[in-house]
């Protein structure tokens, strides 16, 4: 029975896959021909593709908050590549990745087309790098940054990184902080975390074979930049997304 759950949910994946890949192909070239930013365009085709391939996956996702009405630089705590297409299914977003996902196989180009801004691991170019990220947001166009940096098992939230908050500040954009968890019974969901040594493939088949996850992603109160320095930013925003996830887990506590 699990064999066969695994085989239809992976079945169902590449059909998304399939549809979308030629799509992406499309716009590509019409970007090209047109030689115009089609960024808007990509951003509502990456929507759609990630809410078809958040059903293909095993979670049954809850989410609480309200939707930013206007363009904002959007930050979560970060434990799986399955934050990426469960956080994009609710707004047209464009994502920060570091720079090893471009180079995964159609995935990285799927990634690429979607508009996803790559950064390199200890890059030095801070600078430049929030000048890419100011434009972007100075375009209207929301973007999404996991400012701890790396993932983690879910059960701890490491520093937020500020020097990528600049551009927030620079810009005039708030913050909306965003906290994700995925659970099992209750408990924080120990195949969900995509971390160490994981491979995607394997990770994928893991996630097809499981049983059902519960997902609870909080889109919490906005964060107005203007009045604060990055590092306040980002301690601001640690300490939001810090108690929401507390606050789950004693709710979490209460009802076992």
């Amino acid at each position: 029975m699990n064999k066969l759950r695994l085989y239809l949910r992976m079945l169902r994946l590449l059909a998304i896959i399939g549809l979308v890949t030629p799509l992406a192909g499309v716009l590509s070239l019409l970007e090209r021909l047109l030689r115009q930013d089609l960024m808007g365009l990509r951003q509502r085709l990456s929507r759609w593709f990630f809410a078809r391939m958040s059903n293909a996956l095993p979670f049954r996702l809850s989410v609480h908050g309200e939707l930013p009405q206007e363009p904002m630089l959007w930050v979560s705590n970060h434990i799986s590549w399955t934050d990426i297409p469960l956080l994009g299914m609710l707004a047209p977003l464009s994502f920060l990745s570091k720079a090893e996902v471009r180079a995964w196989p159609l995935a990285g180009w799927l990634a690429h087309q979607a508009g996803t801004l790559f950064i390199r691991r200890g890059a030095a170019d801070s600078n430049r790098l929030n000048q890419q990220l100011g434009h972007h947001l100075g375009q209207g166009r929301p973007l999404l940054i996991f400012p701890e940096g790396t993932t983690t098992d879910g059960q701890v939230l490491r520093t937020f990184h500020g020097r990528l908050l600049s551009s927030a500040i620079d810009t005039g954009v708030a913050l909306q902080p965003v906290a994700i968890r995925y659970l099992r019974d209750g408990q924080p969901c120990m195949i969900t975390p995509f971390i160490g040594d994981d491979d995607m493939l394997s990770h994928l088949l893991r996630l097809l074979a499981s049983d059902p996850i519960d997902v609870q992603i909080h889109l919490l109160q906005p964060i107005a930049s203007a009045t604060l320095n990055r590092n306040q930013l980002a301690r601001r925003a640690h300490a939001a997304v810090a108690s929401a996830l507390a606050t789950d887990c004693e709710a979490q506590a209460q009802a076992a």
